[in-house]
């Protein structure tokens, strides 16, 4: 799956990191490419935790493909 994330820098050093697409999903690091490293972390630990609230299902027959849709 891909992902957008958005680096900020911080006052004092370092990046947070959001994930737009996962509510509440963020991280930090010292550098650039640590804070891309943890937030690839959080993105894995944030889907296994739904999966283990059964809110999303994951399994060998799931197709997944991507829609584009005009707003």
């Amino acid at each position: 799956m891909i992902f957008n994330i958005i680096l900020e820098p911080e006052d004092e050093g370092g990046f947070s990191v959001t994930v737009p697409a996962l509510d509440g999903c963020f991280t930090e690091g010292d550098t650039e490419e640590q804070a891309v490293e943890n937030a690839k972390e959080a993105i894995h630990a944030y889907i296994e935790g739904l999966e283990k609230l059964n809110q999303i299902k994951s399994g060998t027959d799931v197709i997944l493909k991507e829609v584009e849709t005009a707003l």
